[in-house]
């Protein structure tokens, strides 16, 4: 069942990072990596979110799987954030690329404590 739980996790969490990708191609400058961006920022606030939601509230071992490992591990991707660097490294971007790097590790612990901090709110509010 645990493997279950992950398998459909990751093809829900793989889903919605596609259309992340397919939105920002329409909308986005497409010579940056928006979509990688925008799921590794996104994901960083949905896990911390659900980590303060799981400790406060008693859920499944799967649920937590299926939530953790599979939704948010297949939708976001550091290895993707990682190439994305070195190819904007390769076209001369340096400074396009440190940007991108160190902008996304601060906004991505940013956005872990904020959406902790936002489960704990809502908890408070909701479940107290």
């Amino acid at each position: 069942m645990e493997i279950v739980a992950i398998a459909a996790g990751g093809a829900l969490g793989a889903l919605l990072r596609f259309s992340v990708a397919h939105l920002s191609t329409k909308f986005l400058t497409p010579n940056y990596p928006w979509a990688t961006f925008i799921v590794n920022i996104l994901g960083a606030f949905i896990i911390g979110f659900f980590w303060g939601i799981f400790q406060r509230i008693e859920v499944s071992k799967h649920l937590k799987q299926f939530t953790l490992v599979g939704l948010i591990g297949s939708f976001t991707t550091f290895s993707t954030l990682s190439l994305d660097t070195v190819k904007l490294l390769q076209n001369g971007q340096t400074k396009a690329a440190l940007a991108y790097l160190g902008v996304t590790n601060f906004l991505g612990l940013s956005m872990v404590i904020l959406g902790y901090l936002s489960a704990q709110k809502i908890h408070k509010f909701v479940w107290a």
